[in-house]
């Protein structure tokens, strides 16, 4: 058995045109392993092939040349399609059902059993939030209820591979909070999740390991502390420390041949402000 969720070897894409010839390059020779448990975050401009890797591993495409295997599988073979979750960039969802309706409607193609069917609705519905919202048709849901509907869906199988696009495009802070840390709890769970997003705090925030593709090549490969780590900078969080044993510190650090590069108070973020304000208002 595998150990990686996702393995490709060589992974290339050209796209033809009418004539059968070389037209694009979407893909040259992609190698990336993604092991099970973890949060991967894919990444890169437009146009650098994140969405034509996705679904190369999803079988909708099928490579020019080299593999990819999914869950111990080919990605072309159909038995391991039941074992991944998929969340588009935009969820085409028929838009006259409600919540509950269109949940039920992808669980019966799984022939998830109707008492089973039943736990799982009622439990995705609250995780994403859309509780008050359940009997609303989805053509009154706004961008952000549909992304939060739509990665109802992508999980009502409760898959071993979560691969999400995009999944917090039109939420507000709070809900992108929400959503991510229902990513995080995916990974509790044990399921591997490839998240593909522009959103680069949200991928720092959550992803163990990143890969950042340009023009269809793997520019970087690995893990998100490592990534970003400045090895060859030093950083003290002290609290309640007097200013003249601040200087004192500096005075030391410049003795002994280093460079003070700033001494200020750290920041947290905008979306950590956000968060905590809309928290203790409540």
């Amino acid at each position: 058995m595998d150990t990686f969720a996702v393995r490709t070897e060589g992974l290339t894409k050209i796209y033809k045109d009418f004539w059968r010839r070389k037209s694009v390059s979407a893909l040259t020779n992609l190698n990336v392993t993604i092991e099970r448990g973890e949060i991967f975050g894919l990444l890169g401009p437009n146009g650098s092939g994140k969405t034509t890797t996705v679904k190369l591993l999803l079988g909708l495409l099928f490579p020019t040349s080299g593999k990819a295997s999914v869950l111990g599988r080919p990605a072309s073979d159909l038995m391991v399609k039941s074992k991944i979750g998929f969340l588009p960039e935009e969820s085409y969802l028929y838009k006259f059902l409600n919540a509950e309706e269109i949940l039920d409607f992808y669980a019966r193609l799984f022939h998830i059993p109707r008492e089973e069917r039943r736990r799982r609705i009622d439990k995705l519905i609250g995780d994403v939030g859309l509780q008050p919202h359940r009997k609303r048709p989805l053509s009154q849901y706004s961008k952000g209820m549909q992304r939060r509907i739509g990665l109802a869906q992508a999980i009502i199988n409760d898959p071993e591979l979560v691969i999400l696009d995009e999944p917090t495009s039109g939420l507000d802070p709070m809900g992108s909070c929400e959503i991510k840390e229902l990513i995080l709890r995916f990974k509790e769970q044990g399921k591997t999740v490839l998240l593909s997003s522009h959103l680069l705090a949200d991928v720092q925030t959550i992803c163990d390991r990143i890969a950042i593709l340009n023009k269809g090549v793997l520019q970087v490969m690995g893990n998100v502390r490592d990534l970003l780590s400045k090895r060859d900078v030093i950083e003290f969080l002290v609290k309640s420390l007097p200013e003249d044993a601040i200087r004192e510190v500096e005075s030391f650090i410049k003795r002994n041949d280093g460079e003070v590069l700033s001494v200020k108070h750290p920041v947290s973020t905008l979306e950590e402000l956000f968060v905590k304000v809309i928290q203790d208002s409540k």
